[in-house]
């Protein structure tokens, strides 16, 4: 099996090397053995496992999460349906993230609207609203 450098893996997994090294920092990555010179040697598999962190994390997933689903996914008993419900979490995380966006693009486009767009900055309906004090 063909092994490759840090710069080799990062470009075929599509990441900078930067990334690689984090990975590695976080445990997401084991760090590889190193060649005589000192380079790191990673095997083939190391650029799937990238990829999987990558696509994991565009889905949303925390480095946590992703580092509980690497886990998961070669630990001997785990099922299709363990993996299902943390998906099904992370959705029901992400549709609490769109409902408060919503509630802020909604409060945003009010002020926006009640902003006549000229005067001074004293007299700015949007700025006002900002230094309001609230009782949170």
């Amino acid at each position: 099996m063909e092994s490759m450098t840090t710069g080799e893996l990062a470009k075929k997994a599509g990441v900078g090397v930067e990334t690689i090294r984090f990975y590695e920092r976080k445990g997401l990555l084991p760090e590889p053995p190193r060649r005589f010179s000192g380079y790191r040697e990673y095997p083939q598999s190391a650029v799937d496992r990238v990829r999987f962190i990558r696509r994991a994390k565009e889905l949303g997933f925390t480095l946590r999460e992703i580092g509980e689903l690497l886990e998961l996914r070669i630990r001997p008993g785990t099922s299709c349906r363990q993996i299902s419900v943390r998906a099904n979490a992370k959705i029901a995380d992400i549709e609490e993230k769109i409902r408060s966006l919503e509630a802020m693009r909604a409060a945003l486009e009010k002020l926006a609207a009640d902003c006549p767009a000229s005067g001074p900055t004293s007299e700015c309906p949007i700025l006002g609203a900002l230094e309001e004090v609230s009782d949170e």
